[in-house]
């Protein structure tokens, strides 16, 4: 079995896990989450949704998160070896800063929030990068945006986002050109529910340390192999339209 064989079978593993219905325990999960979402204080929810939205501006018009450059002359093995590695790095340093604001109690972990969100951000740009693409492009910021959603919410929202994915490169000429036009509102809403059972622990005293770095360490964790699989989708779905072309050239010529 070669390299491409065997990515594209957890491809499609991960693509049938993606579309599944909602099981009873996310159900009622979501149920849970709605509960605690209405003990959780304003300002907690304010902070959030200001941290997300500054970060959406600055992925789509910032030059915060664009230093990467497209890595060029790399086989796909080559890519996905270096970009596990850098998915390794991000773990060990959103766990380092959880355990750190965990540790400060209440108000250093509510700074948590636009870190953990920094973090996560730039590592996608170097994922994006480093698979080949031109992050100063605005259409694959927006995947990237996408790529983050699909990683942080409801197993309902994530198929709708799933679908807006696929055949993304067909796609990206009829995209958006107006952040107006971006619903980031549903973006932080469903991160923001994503997190809050995860995170909400975290600024409890004397567990919140441990809390903070396991909680970073997995949604880091997460976000990395939705990222991997979202790019093997669009690399296989290039790979079919260069084929169907080369097919409709050969007919034509016949």
């Amino acid at each position: 079995m070669t390299y491409e064989q065997k990515i594209k079978s957890e491809l499609e593993f991960w693509k049938f896990k993606t579309l599944q219905k909602p099981s009873l325990l996310s159900k009622a999960t979501d149920k849970v989450q709605k509960k605690i979402n209405a003990l959780i204080p304003d300002k907690v929810h304010s902070a959030i949704t200001t941290a997300i939205k500054q970060m959406v501006k600055a992925v789509l018009f910032g030059s915060t998160f664009t230093t990467a450059k497209p890595v060029l002359d790399l086989t796909l093995m080559h890519r996905e070896a270096l970009i596990k590695q850098k998915i390794e790095n991000y773990k060990k340093t959103g766990a380092a800063e959880g355990g750190i604001t965990g540790a400060g109690g209440f108000l250093m972990s509510l700074a948590d929030f636009p870190l953990l969100l920094g973090i996560k951000m730039k590592m996608l740009f170097d994922i994006a990068a480093t698979y080949g693409y031109d992050v100063k492009d605005y259409r694959e910021r927006l995947y990237i945006l996408h790529i983050f959603q699909l990683a942080f919410s409801s197993k309902e929202e994530s198929k709708n986002i799933f679908i807006k994915m696929q055949d993304w490169d067909d796609k990206a000429h009829k995209l958006p050109t107006n952040i107006d036009e971006f619903d980031w509102l549903t973006f932080q809403q469903q991160y923001r529910d994503y997190i809050d059972l995860a995170k909400l622990a975290q600024m409890l005293p004397f567990i919140g340390a441990a809390v903070g770095a396991v909680a970073n360490y997995k949604l880091i964790e997460k976000l990395g192999k939705t990222a991997m699989m979202s790019y093997r989708m669009r690399h296989f779905n290039l790979q079919y339209a260069v084929s169907t072309t080369e097919i409709h050239q050969l007919k034509i010529e016949d």
